[in-house]
């Protein structure tokens, strides 16, 4: 074979060159924006961070069927119109309302209406997904004119605008502030004032965790809380006379740094129950056009599609039915974490078996399993570690996707993948002897048939349900700070 000039490898480095840069800025600009909106949001509604995460990453992972949509409607001749939108679009947008938005101390603004507001909100996702699963099937099985994927796109944006009419509606149309309102700002004001001797009160409670022997636990009930109580009165006495003082940095509940949060036990098991889990989730997310492809689906783009709905709808429920949890019962949020772990373990297990209609099993239970450890973990970490490095901690935890696709997928996935591959092409050589004289190339060899994947399937949701067990174990260690945090406000 010819060697190609010198001239065409140096344009094609340069190429190469340029696209890591793209992705390079790319890739951590959509984290900026990510960190902004989610820090700001978590601070503004420290009351309500499920449904707060769950909405706002919901929307992250719908956004590329929503733009998607929006470019079938201006209908550019050339994709590289798509990329100079893309790359437009979202920037004349963060640029117009980034002095809007900012920590404005929501909680001070509790409302009343507050339940009915995000409940709406809701709504307005359910609607938006469901639209836009409708939108898909029908452009996949009729061709439909320019008039009415135009009419279809500017459905779709009045629906993502619609939730602006709630604070239209607070600012301009809501009446005088009763007093039942007034009683909960005075009530609020009233606790920042006595923080302190709150702080003092964490601390003691914290400090009986640490000074409480091992064998308290075993004790009968009364026995129990009457050894407590005394321990507590006698801490109590020694912070009056300054004699408490934190030994190890924060307790859980309180402020963490990144590295103070790294130091504890309750982080590393979050993280690697995120590697696991949501580990396994991308690593079907990341393939699943080609896992369609080997059970015979030639259309592809319409399960991808699917599977991003079931993903939004798994974030914005993860959200909503975590803070249903605490609120309802004030049990740690990281037990809806193992749930949906066990929801993914099924789906996977359930393909491996290559049971009918497995496509659309794990379709559904791995889209919205995945997509709830998303509003889950970073409420949870907000919870457990503080506000005050939410970024760094979040984004920390972020790293669990990569790591995690990059075993399984990288590794896993790919090399039980190529092996069937190389496998059915050697029976087909057997059987053919004018394919003996062809050599394949890897790029050629492709795996049919539900082997492809069942094996890997099989492992994932073994490793989810290990992701299960660490959760829990996050959950024991965690009932008494979400009983301090939250119990409070259920009695």
């Amino acid at each position: 074979m010819a060697l190609l000039p010198l001239a065409y490898y140096k344009r094609m480095a340069i190429i190469s060159l340029q696209l890591c840069l793209a992705l390079f800025v790319g890739t951590n600009g959509e984290t900026y924006f990510n960190t902004a909106a989610l820090v700001s949001c978590v601070q503004n509604f420290p009351k309500s961070r499920g449904p707060v995460v769950g909405i706002l990453k919901g929307f992250a992972g719908l956004s590329g069927a929503i733009l998607t949509q929006i470019y079938l409607m201006i209908n550019f001749p050339n994709e590289s119109s798509l990329i100079f939108m893309v790359a437009v679009g979202p920037t004349i947008v963060v640029i117009a309302l980034m002095f809007i938005v900012r920590p404005v101390g929501g909680h001070k603004q509790v409302k009343p209406s507050d339940n009915s507001s995000f409940f709406f909100t809701y709504s307005v996702c359910l609607i938006l997904a469901i639209y836009l699963l409708a939108v898909l099937v029908i452009e996949d099985l009729v061709d439909v004119s320019q008039a009415i994927i135009t009419l279809f796109a500017v459905i779709l944006i009045l629906l993502i605008l619609l939730p602006v009419i709630i604070p239209i509606r607070l600012v301009f149309f809501s009446g005088p502030r009763p007093p039942a309102e007034d009683s909960l700002l005075s009530e609020a004001q009233k606790q920042e004032a006595c923080k302190s001797e709150q702080d003092v009160n964490e601390i003691i409670l914290s400090e009986v965790e640490d000074e409480k022997p091992p064998e308290v636990d075993s004790l009968p009930a009364s026995e129990r809380q009457k050894r407590i109580a005394h321990l507590q009165a006698k801490l109590f006495q020694a912070a009056a006379e300054g004699a408490v003082r934190r030994r190890k940095g924060p307790r859980r509940g309180e402020d963490f740094t990144l590295m103070q949060a790294l130091r504890k036990a309750d982080f590393w098991l979050i993280f690697f129950s995120l590697v696991l889990a949501s580990g396994s989730g991308l690593t079907v997310i990341d393939n699943f056009g080609q896992i369609c492809e080997s059970l015979g689906y030639n259309d592809t783009t319409k399960y991808v599609s699917m599977i991003s709905v079931w993903n939004f709808l798994g974030r914005v429920g993860g959200g909503y039915f975590s803070e249903l949890v605490i609120r309802k019962y004030a049990y740690p949020r990281p037990v809806t974490m193992a749930v949906v772990q066990v929801i993914m373990a099924i789906g996977l297990f359930y393909y491996s078996m290559g049971w009918p209609g497995e496509i659309y099993v794990l379709t559904v239970l791995i889209g919205l399993g995945y997509g709830a450890h998303w509003a889950i973990v970073p409420a949870s970490a907000s919870e457990l570690f503080g506000l005050k490095s939410f970024g760094a901690l979040y984004n920390f935890l972020s790293l669990a996707n990569p790591v995690g696709s990059l075993i399984f997928s990288g590794v896993i996935a790919s090399g039980i993948y190529d092996y069937y591959a190389e496998l059915q092409a050697g029976l087909s050589h057997q059987n053919s002897e004018a394919i003996l004289a062809i050599p394949l190339r890897d790029d050629d060899l492709t795996c049919l048939g539900t082997i492809c994947y069942s094996i890997t399937f099989g492992i994932l949701s073994g490793l989810c349900l290990v992701a299960t067990v660490l959760s829990l174990i996050v959950v024991y260690r965690t009932k008494r700070v979400y009983a301090n945090l939250y119990g409070n406000s259920n009695s």
